[in-house]
């Protein structure tokens, strides 16, 4: 299956430096946080790529990057063949805005508050002047709410009238307003009870069956992320760590920090399977570790480790950056 989207050693760096005088006195150099380095994938046409890990961990930088909401400091985005970041500049950037759209993860903050739900889901279709008529707006607004599980009479209303399942459904209406070919979702269910989130996933499953849409999943919940990804890339520190299809991620994960994320998943089945918690901190991004950025939290961990950053590398079907794995010293997990 042909890719839609690529992304080719994709970095971003930030400044994060203090004012000019405050460096001036205090004899401070600049300082640069990697938010990403490095980052490469694939998602095929029609399927779900999921990115998991812990929070800082460069995930949502990610979803700008691909979105073109940050330029990239290093690498490329690639979509249908296209390379995003030159096709942004073109007259033939607006349309390629339309077949990419992105659902933001706070529905009470991505929705303008005094706009009616007609006015936030058709502005995308005014904007890229698909609808120019009134009624014929109406219309198409209509049957995008109904399309998420909304009613025609709610255009009316304002955000503040809705729960926060129905706001992100309506988030999901205006993504889906330009009728795009892929959707970057950053953790779109993540402040919802778990009974909403069910129902806001099961309406993106089907609207991916329907429309054979691709999508990017980004999340910290592995459970939800069972449930939706087809492939899944582990992000440590603003490095893929590993990338795997689902099965193989969730049935014999060999990277430390991916066998760390599944053991902290509670045990519903009891099973007695000896499990390592997630354990220590995320280093500050400001003055990461040497050598492997988990070498600080690995019980596997060698001397190599600590002096030479591994590349994700091919290993046994899977893409793992981890020396003890791609030297032996641990096997798949039982």
């Amino acid at each position: 299956m042909s890719a839609l989207v690529e992304a080719v050693d994709l970095a971003k760096v930030f400044d994060v430096s203090p004012p000019w005088l405050n460096r001036v006195l205090e004899h401070k150099p600049r300082q640069y946080v990697h938010a990403v380095d490095g980052v490469s994938f694939t998602i095929a046409k029609g399927k779900t790529l999921a990115l998991v890990g812990e929070s800082g961990c460069g995930k949502s930088t990610v979803a700008r990057l691909l979105v073109g909401l940050y330029p990239p400091t290093r690498g490329q985005v690639r979509f249908d063949g296209k390379q995003a970041q030159i096709a942004w500049q073109t007259p033939d950037g607006r349309a390629l805005r339309r077949r990419i759209q992105m659902i933001f993860q706070d529905p009470y903050a991505s929705l303008n508050p005094r706009w009616t739900v007609r006015d936030i889901v058709a502005e995308p279709l005014r904007e890229h002047a698909l609808v120019s008529d009134s009624a014929a707006l109406t219309e198409r607004v209509s049957e995008l709410l109904r399309q998420v599980g909304l009613a025609a009479p709610d255009m009316a209303k304002f955000p503040h009238q809705f729960s926060g399942g129905q706001r992100q459904r309506i988030s999901i209406a205006r993504a889906l307003a330009t009728q795009p070919e892929f959707l970057v979702c950053d953790e779109p269910t993540s402040a919802l009870d778990v009974s909403v989130q069910a129902q806001v996933l099961n309406i993106m499953k089907d609207l991916q069956r329907e429309r054979g849409l691709t999508y990017l999943f980004i999340s910290h919940n592995l459970a939800v992320v069972r449930h939706v990804s087809d492939d899944v890339g582990v992000m440590y520190l603003g490095r893929l760590v590993e990338l795997a299809d689902k099965g193989t991620l969730f049935e014999s994960p060999r990277h430390p920090y991916t066998r760390m994320l599944l053991d902290a998943i509670p045990d519903i089945g009891m099973t007695g399977r000896a499990r390592t918690p997630v354990q220590g901190e995320v280093p500050n991004p400001l003055n990461p570790p040497s050598g492997c950025a988990f070498h600080p939290r690995c019980p596997h961990a060698d001397e190599r480790c600590k002096r030479e950053r591994p590349a994700l590398s091919d290993f046994k079907g899977i893409r793992v950056a981890c020396h003890a794995v791609m030297e032996g010293r641990i096997g798949a997990a039982a």
